[in-house]
């Protein structure tokens, strides 16, 4: 396992953090704990949850793990979020000190600690004037209740508002960003990866297979059935699949994993996770897993580095499909200027 600072900060964190959805939901408690068992075991020391993850029980499992773990606490970064509703009622739920203040007290409570070292606002709230939230984050700073803070699923001009803000004004800064990102979701890199490499942000990936497509468990032209988590709700499956299934590109950028994995020797999920963790201003790459099987399995990309021409034949065969203007070669060169001017 690898180590990275998080963010601007002076922390450090694994490569790889132990993404907990699953939690209490896809996976059962023994599960769970062994999860975490073999994260650790294998060198990990960052774990991330939501108080929203199966309604407060990830947050849960973890904190009764934790509890029978003498010293564990101070070995691990331990992140969670809030925003979404936990409870009934207009404030109950938002990037408000309303509702913060509850879902930070009851994170707090759930997870048996006394400091979250990364709370991250989960979404952007249209309500909620950003300077609150960020206020809030700084009294959370310094009443010792979080350590750092961080969003997840801003879009490019929230986070840059965001983040010179906290700086303007002294407060806590933003040092991570959690968005989707993986082979075939690269949008961040039209505006997010620009904004986080300008500031000292750190990016915090999550689903980085796609939801399984990156596995190559998927086929054209096959909805999927069985075992999988598009194939247990035939309609949810068949709404999810058919878009991407439709898409060249999609089965484009399958094949360039497989080829890869073939090569090495390795399986499709460890490449798609080692591209991803080699990208600019990637911190952590988040592990979603059912099983310890598939833990295990994603846990190989740890230690794998895919060659100069490894990397570029994933690149290139998942380039984001843009227009014109603003991100294509037109928008480009009016962005663009020569040190000296052409003759």
């Amino acid at each position: 396992m690898e180590y990275r600072t998080l963010g601007s900060t002076g922390t450090v964190v694994s490569s790889h953090c132990l993404g907990t959805m699953t939690f209490g939901n896809e996976s059962s408690e023994e599960v769970s704990h062994a999860q975490l068992d073999r994260f650790v075991e294998r060198g990990g020391n960052f774990i991330d949850t939501a108080n929203v993850y199966s309604r407060g029980v990830s947050e849960d499992i973890i904190g009764r793990w934790l509890a029978t773990r003498q010293g564990m606490r101070d070995q691990l970064v331990i992140a969670t979020k809030g925003r979404f509703p936990m409870g009934d009622g207009p404030n109950a739920a938002g990037l408000t000190r309303t509702n913060l203040s509850r879902a930070l007290d009851a994170s707090l409570r759930r997870l048996g600690v006394e400091t979250i070292d990364l709370y991250q606002a989960h979404a952007w709230d249209p309500l909620t004037p950003i300077e609150e939230t960020l206020g809030f984050f700084d009294d959370a700073v310094r009443a010792g209740k979080i350590r750092y803070a961080g969003v997840s699923n801003f879009l490019g001009w929230q986070l840059q508002k965001a983040s010179l803000l906290a700086r303007f004004r002294g407060l806590a800064p933003i040092v991570t960003l959690q968005p989707q990102y993986n082979l075939l979701v690269r949008d961040i890199e039209f505006e997010l990866v620009d904004v986080c490499r300008n500031e000292n942000i750190g990016i915090l990936p999550w689903s980085p297979l796609a939801g399984g497509w990156l596995t190559g468990k998927y086929q054209r032209d096959h909805v999927p059935t069985g075992a999988t988590r598009l194939g247990e709700d035939p309609r949810r499956g068949m709404e999810a699949y058919a878009p991407r299934n439709a898409q060249e590109r999609t089965w484009q950028v399958i094949d360039a994993v497989r080829q890869v994995a073939e090569g090495r020797g390795v399986s499709m999920s460890q490449v798609a996770l080692a591209w991803l963790a080699a990208r600019p201003a990637v911190t952590s790459v988040i592990l979603g897993a059912r099983t310890l099987d598939q833990l295990d399995d994603n846990l190989g990309a740890a230690d794998l580095h895919l060659s100069e021409k490894e990397t570029a034949v994933l690149t290139e065969a998942s380039a984001p499909i843009v227009s014109d203007y603003p991100y294509g070669t037109p928008g480009v060169q009016q962005r663009s200027r020569a040190l000296t001017p052409s003759s």
